[in-house]
């Protein structure tokens, strides 16, 4: 298994389900929407946000090399189980091709050295 790193520092913002999305959000290389009865979830590229109240920000992320066939079992499980046993939370996203890991920035290169250990190679881009 590969991952990349992708560039830029990362934000998941909250707000609520009635609110719309704010067209900024998609000027982020990387976003991802989820909505709920509950919430409005959004991820982007910190550098976009404007004034949120409810924001987790310092956030890097991981892209597994896909894509990956949807028969393939057991590969978030591969990622999280060795950075869970490293105190390592992580944020997963998961698109058609592929699953994305979220990591805190100041775990970054704690996750790296852990994956490594898994014999899982991880490259810049």
């Amino acid at each position: 298994m590969k991952l990349s790193i992708l560039e830029g520092e990362y934000s998941v913002l909250k707000r609520s389900p009635t609110e719309e999305i704010p067209s900024w959000v998609f000027h982020s290389n990387f976003y991802s929407i989820s909505k709920t009865d509950e919430e409005l979830s959004i991820v982007c590229e910190s550098k976009y946000l404007k004034e949120e109240q409810v924001v987790e920000g310092s956030w890097r992320i991981l892209k597994v090399e896909g894509p990956l066939d949807f028969s393939l079992t057991g590969i978030l499980s591969a990622l999280a189980a060795p950075l869970a046993e490293a105190k390592i939370s992580i944020f997963a996203i998961s698109t058609f091709d592929t699953d994305y890991l979220m990591v805190k920035q100041e775990f970054l290169a704690d996750a790296i050295e852990v994956l490594k250990k898994s014999k899982i190679e991880i490259k810049c881009i």
